[in-house]
């Protein structure tokens, strides 16, 4: 019972899983391989750090299965969402955080919890075959000494799909001149106020210069076996969106719905919004812009964006190549490898995309490790709660032949009874959704059932 569980890997699943089992009065040692070993994305040493956006996406959990997946967490006493919350800054209707001090501040709580042990380095190859119960949450930068070794365990491939990381600028290098301040149909959000975005507008002929720089600028150069990689659906590099279609952009990141430019009273043929990066407020990320553009490209075509000609930035895009598991096929319902059951998987590593998704598989698999540890029946969450649907997709209910990374949405929800259906209904049904799901969550977890976020 004093043997720890161990966890490699000290992202956003690894910490989560780490105070999920610490929280139960267990000893965990968590393995992150930084800074002995770098990755291609990572800046810090710290824990849960950020790469891409700052963005754990909506939290209206009324209306929106992350954010229903958000008061799902906070329920389970989250330390991901509960330092989110506490560094967050201003994004509408977002739960947006202070990249630094959020990960600073889970860093703290792990490294300041009596049970919880950090070992620095990296785990090269299978775990040591004593370590009885493992947590693998490396994420999509899975080691190649470890990705290589869970290959040959488990005779498949990887998958593997490109993510790109989109630039961040500096505030004060802004135009508001041309720019202003607002959120989409002036929505407030988490620590928000209804003018939480820098919106920077474009014409219909800058847009149409703007496409046309994008698609001839050269790009980065894939090694010969990153070729074949696709990219996944809900983070495309900017450039590849437009090659899609000219239009392509101003119906995706680059819509102008719900903003006026005050400058002209008018609505902009075009949008580019950049969304508050820290606490300071002195860093904005231009939001949906990650891309693989080479960065003297970069500068001078995001420069072209009316209110950013003078932009500085403080980070610039980029792209990392990310690998996850064939979930449905090698995990059980508990998370754990059919080949070798010791070895739990949790995180991007298993398909699921973003933060938050990311950080709730990293939560059950905790509570299952500890349960199993026990001795203790392991109860997945119902499938009507955005945890047990997320977990039932990756662990059965999507297809193996054409599994790809997914973010959780109520389509992965089996459907209330008695809900009007339609785009009347929509609200409604949403609605129904989520009381269903909290109700059989505090039912999951011993609490008197509630309807209503708390």
């Amino acid at each position: 019972m004093d043997h720890p569980i161990h966890i490699i890997g000290g992202g956003l699943a690894g910490s989560e899983a780490a105070w999920q089992i610490a929280q139960t009065g267990h000893p965990v040692a968590l393995h992150e391989m930084r800074p002995t070993v770098g990755t291609d994305a990572h800046q810090t040493d710290g824990l849960a750090e950020l790469v891409c956006s700052n963005s754990f996406r909506s939290d209206d959990w009324e209306s929106n299965a992350v954010g229903l997946l958000h008061e799902e967490m906070r329920r389970c006493g989250s330390l991901i969402l509960a330092q989110g919350d506490a560094n967050k800054v201003p994004a509408g209707g977002a739960l947006a955080v202070d990249r630094d001090g959020f990960s600073e501040d889970v860093t703290r709580a792990l490294a300041g919890h009596p049970l919880v042990m950090i070992e620095r380095g990296e785990i090269a190859g299978l775990p040591p075959a004593d370590w009885d119960s493992v947590i693998v949450a490396t994420g999509p930068l899975t080691s190649p000494a470890l990705a290589g070794a869970i290959q040959e365990l488990t005779g498949e491939a990887e998958l593997s799909f490109f993510d790109a990381i989109a630039p961040i600028v500096y505030r004060d290098s802004i135009d508001f001149d041309q720019a202003w301040f607002q959120s989409r149909y002036d929505k407030p959000g988490p620590g928000g106020t209804g003018k939480d975005y820098i919106n920077c507008p474009l014409d219909r002929d800058q847009y149409e210069a703007f496409i046309a720089a994008l698609l001839e600028a050269p790009k980065t150069e894939f090694k010969e076996w990153e070729r074949e990689t696709p990219y996944f659906e809900g983070c495309l590099p900017i450039e590849v969106m437009a090659e899609r279609g000219p239009e392509t952009l101003r119906y995706g990141p680059m819509k102008p719905v719900g903003l006026t430019n005050p400058h002209r009273e008018e609505r902009p043929h075009a949008v580019v919004q950049l969304r508050q990066d820290n606490a300071l407020g002195t860093l904005y990320n231009i939001v949906g812009f990650q891309t693989k553009l080479k960065y003297g490209e970069q500068k001078r075509i995001f420069q072209m964006i009316p209110g950013l000609q003078n932009a500085e930035f403080a980070r610039l895009g980029g792209i990392h190549r990310n690998t996850f598991l064939n979930s449905p096929k090698l995990l059980d319902p508990e998370l754990r490898l059919k080949a070798q059951p010791r070895l739990r998987f949790a995180g991007q590593v298993t398909g699921v995309e973003g933060y938050v998704e990311s950080a709730a598989i990293g939560l059950l698999a905790g509570r299952f490790a500890v349960a199993e540890r026990r001795g203790q029946p392991v109860r997945p969450p119902p499938r009507t709660t955005a945890l047990g649907a997320l977990l039932g997709h990756i662990t059965g209910g999507a297809e193996a032949e054409t599994f790809q990374p997914m973010n959780v949405n109520f389509g992965l929800f089996p459907e209330p009874e008695g809900v009007r259906r339609g785009r009347r209904g929509k609200a409604d049904r949403k609605r129904a959704y989520a009381l269903r799901a909290l109700a059989d969550l505090d039912g999951w977890l011993g609490k008197p059932a509630a309807t209503a976020a708390e």
